[in-house]
């Protein structure tokens, strides 16, 4: 008798931790939103690249993923032209430091998926709500899109709210700063939605990592109360 209530003991702590886990809810689907348009050249797509995979493994950002309550969900996309949204990695639940390591080396690993085209803007958020939409359940659903440039190309970023299932969603900005000399100015009025929304910037994509390192300790914080309201008034 001892040895069956030792050995249903040794399979109850083999199995509980596996429950706890299933039982754990997710507190955020973070989607990542990488520019490959025809603006970003091979240097700079680079920086992107790397900044980001930088930023995921700095261990500021490490510690906010992993600490609960509730788990964090990513998923990674490139975007440029109207039909060129290309992911690069579908939804992982980072519960461990093992699959942020798994996140980080298949984005560093990924090629290019496009060079050429333009910056379709509006599509792009369109693909990143329909992603969300079959994505995980989770407390909060956030968009992260980076870009250098302004919508040139099919309809612009408030259609696609429109259009799009974007309740409860929040888009926040990374505005790379240099090529375009309005582009704060762009995602200021067009890109940033929802509750809580913000636009960080990245001086030249030699400053991604940094940008994007701050960009994520707010998103996985849910700092809201220093963000900018998305009635604001435009910058003068």
């Amino acid at each position: 008798m001892r040895i069956q209530l030792a050995v249903l003991a040794a399979l109850a702590a083999s199995v509980l931790p596996v429950a706890a886990v299933a039982q754990e809810h997710c507190r955020l689907a973070l989607v990542l939103a990488l520019d490959v348009s025809s603006s970003v050249d091979a240097e700079e797509y680079v920086l992107q690249r790397d900044g980001l995979a930088a930023a995921l493994d700095d261990p500021t950002i490490r510690s906010a993923i992993l600490e609960g309550p509730g788990y964090v969900s990513i998923a990674i996309y490139e975007w440029s032209g109207r039909r060129q949204s290309t992911m690069v990695r579908d939804w992982v639940a980072l519960t461990d430091g093992a699959a942020i390591d798994d996140l980080i080396a298949t984005l560093t690993s990924s090629p290019r998926s496009h060079t050429r085209f333009p910056t379709a803007m509006g599509y792009a958020l369109g693909y990143g709500a329909t992603l969300l939409a079959r994505g995980p359940e989770c407390d909060r659903q956030v968009i992260d899109v980076s870009g250098d440039g302004e919508n040139n190309d099919g309809f612009p970023p408030r259609l696609a709210y429109k259009n799009f299932p974007f309740a409860n969603v929040t888009v926040n900005g990374l505005a790379v700063l240099g090529s375009a000399p309005e582009v704060i100015d762009y995602f200021q009025r067009e890109v940033r939605y929802g509750f809580g929304a913000f636009v960080e910037t990245s001086l030249g994509y030699q400053g991604y990592r940094e940008a994007m390192t701050r960009k994520l300790f707010r998103e996985l914080n849910d700092r809201i109360l220093s963000a900018l309201p998305v009635d604001q008034d435009r910058p003068g």
